[in-house]
């Protein structure tokens, strides 16, 4: 089996599990998983309503392109994704997975850098309860599913999810590309 590696994208304020959870069932599966980041270092989990551990970055955007990798994954907290979602380096990063047809996948309140990237229209997807109008409104149709999959697109509610989302996740990326994958 060809190695696979994974990018997670994150930045401080990313809920801590929606990371870790997803990072150790990749290694666990023989993936090369790296934490990429906007900034050099480290960043600044939360969990639980309080900042919690760091974690080094392995890459900035700045170093690697979605060409390195095979799929993506998107933490969510609230800080984390509303940070990353008003950086055009990480749209243009997320839109080329898709454009790629990579498997992608964003949990809780991850989806809303989908939303900014302009790549949920038409997707059947899941989030967070308290970003379900804002995908229905960027032409999502939303469920309230522990883990949906659309065409290589992974989405889950919350950490509660997670065994579903790693489930599911590792078998796309698995598969490989999806030819329907599209931004």
């Amino acid at each position: 089996m060809d190695m696979k590696r994974i990018a997670i994208l994150a930045t401080n304020g990313f809920e801590e599990s929606e990371l870790t959870s997803p990072k150790q069932a990749m290694e666990n599966e023989g993936f090369q998983v790296d934490i990429v980041s906007i900034e050099k270092g480290k960043i600044k989990a939360w969990a639980d309503g309080n900042w919690t551990n760091e974690y080094d970055v392995d890459y900035t955007l700045e170093e690697i392109t979605a060409k390195d990798y095979n799929a993506l994954v998107l933490p969510g907290g609230v800080i984390n994704p509303d940070i990353l979602r008003r950086n055009d380096d990480v749209l243009i990063f997320v839109r080329d997975f898709f454009r790629q047809s990579k498997p992608v996948a964003a949990i809780c309140h991850g989806p809303q850098i989908l939303i900014e990237a302009d790549v949920v229209e038409g997707r059947t997807m899941t989030s967070f309860n308290s970003i379900k109008t804002d995908l229905i409104n960027a032409g999502a149709l939303w469920v309230d599913q522990e883990v949906v999959c659309d065409e290589a697109l992974v989405t889950s509610r919350n950490p509660n999810d997670l065994p579903a989302f790693n489930d599911k996740l590792i078998e796309e990326i698995r598969e490989g590309k999806h030819e329907l994958q599209h931004a």
